[in-house]
């Protein structure tokens, strides 16, 4: 599965982003390569490197749905032009406080 996203240009850093199969939570790849829910614990990347990255991800399609591209910036912040919706997957949904991870 995947969906039309923004290309990035390949000197801006980068998270991999996708959903947890299993779960459906929104996860990061980490830096050492795993994935992580935490997106404070997610790994940035740029140039061929993150290409080979997302190739890993993909390649791991059935544990994961949908890996994409992030924009983020060299300090792993959130950016780019789909921050809001980033923003939103990082600190879960914003129907009830009660769902609302607490990570900003």
């Amino acid at each position: 599965m995947t969906s039309v996203r923004p290309k990035l240009k390949p000197e801006v850093p980068k998270a991999v982003t996708a959903w947890e199969t299993a779960t459906g939570k929104v996860i990061w790849m980490t830096a050492e390569g795993g994935w992580t829910d935490d997106p404070s614990d997610l790994g940035v990347f740029s140039g061929d490197e993150a290409e080979a990255r997302l190739a890993s991800a993909q390649a791991e399609e059935g544990a994961v749905t949908d890996p994409y591209f992030m924009e983020v910036t060299a300090n792993a912040e959130i950016a780019g032009r789909e921050t809001l919706r980033e923003t939103i997957r990082a600190v879960g949904p914003t129907t009830h406080p009660e769902f609302h991870r607490g990570v900003s």
